[in-house]
């Protein structure tokens, strides 16, 4: 009997979720093909802090998962975006989700979806400047 309950409150979640979740898979469809990558090139200056946050902030909108990110991240790399706002827009990309914020609220919590977002933010940005700056030691 309680697993017929439990079963019943999950289809009325997923009912209730899945037009959320179908408006972020479309936005960030609409997302990644209205800006081309040539755009991103002219967006970052060379900047170590100006690059990460750019990067930052375009891979917040511009979510998506980890297997694209690497494809992207290349294409980035070969239109002579810096390897910083690459960094930044790959962890950002991954890690925060600005167009699927309603959804992670939804499912998650408004405080948790809103205080994660905003670390994974921040997070990006620094480990994008330290990852950088690392490679520049080594090298």
């Amino acid at each position: 009997m309680k697993l017929k309950i439990a079963l019943g409150q999950t289809y009325n979640n997923f009912k209730r979720a899945m037009p959320i979740l179908l408006g972020v898979l479309i936005l960030i469809s609409i997302v990644n093909v209205a800006i081309p990558s040539s755009y991103y090139a002219k967006v970052f200056t060379g900047n170590l802090f100006v690059d990460s946050i750019m990067g930052t902030v375009i891979g917040s909108i511009a979510a998506g998962n980890p297997i694209t990110s690497y494809v992207i991240g290349g294409e980035l790399l070969e239109e002579g975006v810096s390897l910083v706002a690459v960094t930044a827009f790959i962890l950002a990309w991954v890690t925060v989700g600005v167009i699927q914020l309603p959804a992670e609220i939804l499912m998650l919590g408004k405080r948790f979806a809103i205080t994660r977002n905003i670390l994974a933010f921040l997070s990006a940005i620094i480990i994008a400047i330290l990852a950088v700056l690392t490679l520049r030691i080594l090298q």
